[in-house]
């Protein structure tokens, strides 16, 4: 399978998660500024533009950070990467997925446009970082009370949402946001970042594409 990515971008959650699962993939890096992977126009194969996107090995085409998250865990349930299938455990870690995706990851995407292109970038300028740690910094708030006593977001193991949310908090940490405001979230972050998976994942994937203060 293939993983399409962008370093530091949404794609670095499944990322680990692969790494976390033990499968064999491949990756592929997507310019998205210009649309452009190594066989040409990235949009022919993703018509929505941005990544992450996992091509399984049948052809089928995987979108959206938490679906490509559920579907690498249940590739390995011995990993207990998620909980059973329906189990009240699954459902609350579903909903954290969820929570990641439309609380957190939305709401630091930008809505301005850099050049004409989509709002798949962190904002660039002073005012737009400001607006989205307005944003975003009470639902860190939120996950922070959530974490208390907890070493990952399902108690002592890794899971699926804990890409996720990591990935997220290096996308505050990007944009000014001090994590020691929130001491279970600095924990969780410095926890994650030790393990192999997660150290392995940011060296391939290399810096992302730098904030440029516009004013």
């Amino acid at each position: 399978m293939i993983l399409f990515y962008a370093a530091g971008a949404s794609s670095q959650a499944p990322h680990i998660l692969l790494r976390e699962a033990g499968l064999p993939f491949a990756l592929e890096r997507v310019d998205l500024a210009t649309h452009h992977w190594a066989n040409g126009d990235y949009r022919q194969l993703n018509t929505k533009g941005y990544v992450p996107a996992l091509l399984l090995d049948n052809g089928d085409l995987l979108t959206e950070c938490a679906i490509i998250l559920q579907w690498i865990a249940d590739q390995v349930p011995e990993r207990h990467l998620l909980p059973p299938a329906g189990s009240p455990a699954r459902y609350h870690a579903l909903e954290w997925l969820n929570f990641i995706a439309t609380e957190l990851h939305k709401n630091f995407i930008t809505p301005e446009r850099h050049g004409g292109i989509a709002a798949n970038f962190l904002s660039k300028t002073r005012k737009g970082q400001e607006q989205t740690r307005i944003h975003v910094s009470p639902r860190l708030d939120w996950v922070d009370r959530q974490m208390e006593g907890r070493s990952y977001i399902s108690g002592d193991r890794v899971t699926a949402p804990d890409a996720y949310l990591f990935t997220m908090l290096t996308w505050a940490g990007r944009l000014g946001l001090d994590l020691t405001t929130w001491r279970n979230l600095a924990d969780f972050f410095g926890r994650m970042a030790m393990r192999p998976a997660v150290t392995d994942a940011l060296a391939i994937e290399g810096p992302p594409h730098a904030l440029t203060d516009a004013g």
